[in-house]
């Protein structure tokens, strides 16, 4: 369900990382933050089209959020050398460009000859560029196009940047979640002892309330950040489950949470998919506290996973609670956790 297939063939990518240089200043900045280079002329002509397209996300959250900020930066002005220090770098232009030509320089010039046709941008990636933890992404044009063939080229690479920008992130919010390490023993424990396992951090804490089984990490503290799972399940048949009777589910389950909650169902999204090679039934909304209550809110995932085998039709709940925060990031990891839900020895 939160997969993504492999980057668009249309670009060739070629990927070098290039080693640290001492010199260089540790890069700051947000991964997600991506400072985009090109000439002002190019930038009038696809500024906004890539604005809209890169920065559009398709995870659900509390309010719109963007799943990338792009900031332009016009390459003669002063602030451009203080802000490709940054993480994120995406820069456009022809290889004689000094903002690309650098760029070029990390790669060699074998390789840096070798990207960018007459028909079809070349797409570099070279790490530690202008500081050490950074990555340029560079769109190298053809020497010989004209403004409107250039601009054209960005436009009909936009789709195959955003892919890779995506993949990426999804990489790095992955290996993020996992720094504690994977439980892989307690998967085992509840495929052995409970007929379902799922792949969690290690940092998750695991309770079983009656037929409920509950992961939580509230890490670093409850009143910042809880994110948290449910999973339980009841004997059944082959049947179609409607959004209202899985909600409904839901909120008998969240009685036995620490956090009450009801849900505001202005923004549902329901879907059926297969996942993991089972039939699964997605409702997504937003939790709020009751009424009278200490105003809190965020996103939630529940599912209805089908597993006909020991039939069983199993509800898998994920919430987040992180007041003041972007939730993206988070929403991804979520949703990476619920992917990796399999039952019946699967």
């Amino acid at each position: 369900m939160h997969g993504r297939a492999p980057v668009s063939a249309t670009l060739a990518a070629i990927v070098l990382l290039i080693g640290a240089c001492d010199s260089r200043p540790l890069a700051m900045g947000d991964v997600n933050a991506i400072i985009m280079t090109a000439s002002p002329d190019l930038w009038a002509h696809v500024g906004d089209e890539l604005l809209d397209r890169i920065e559009a996300s398709d995870v659900f959250t509390v309010r719109d959020e963007h799943a990338f900020r792009v900031m332009y930066q016009d390459p003669n002005d002063e602030p451009w050398v203080r802000v490709r220090l940054l993480k994120q770098q995406l820069v456009v232009g022809t290889a004689s460009d000094p903002w690309v030509a650098q760029v070029l320089e990390e790669v060699g010039a074998d390789e840096g000859a070798q990207v960018g046709t007459a028909d079809n941008p070349g797409v570099v990636q070279v790490e530690d560029v202008w500081s050490r933890g950074q990555l340029v992404t560079a769109l190298v044009l053809p020497e010989d196009a004209g403004a409107v063939a250039a601009a054209e080229m960005v436009r009909q690479s936009i789709p195959g940047l955003r892919e890779l920008f995506d993949a990426q992130y999804r990489e790095w919010v992955t290996a993020r979640m996992f720094v504690t390490g994977r439980d892989s023993a307690r998967a085992r424990m509840l495929a052995e002892e409970h007929g379902f396992s799922m792949m969690l951090p290690e940092v998750y804490e695991y309770e079983a309330n009656e037929s409920v089984h509950i992961f939580i990490n509230d890490n670093p503290d409850p009143s910042e950040l809880i994110r948290q799972f449910a999973v339980t399940w009841r004997s059944t048949t082959a049947e179609e489950i409607t959004a209202e009777a899985l909600l409904e589910w839901r909120s008998r389950v969240v009685e036995s949470y620490d956090f009450p909650q009801v849900v505001n169902t202005d923004h549902l999204i329901e879907g059926r998919e297969v996942v993991g090679g089972r039939r699964v039934h997605s409702v997504q909304a937003i939790w709020q506290n009751p009424p009278g209550t200490y105003p809190a809110a965020g996103p939630f995932i529940t599912w209805a996973v089908e597993c006909p085998q020991q039939q069983r039709t199993y509800l898998v709940d994920a919430w987040l609670y992180a007041p003041e925060k972007d939730k993206y990031e988070y929403m991804i990891q979520l949703g990476v956790i619920m992917d990796s839900f399999r039952c019946g020895g699967d």
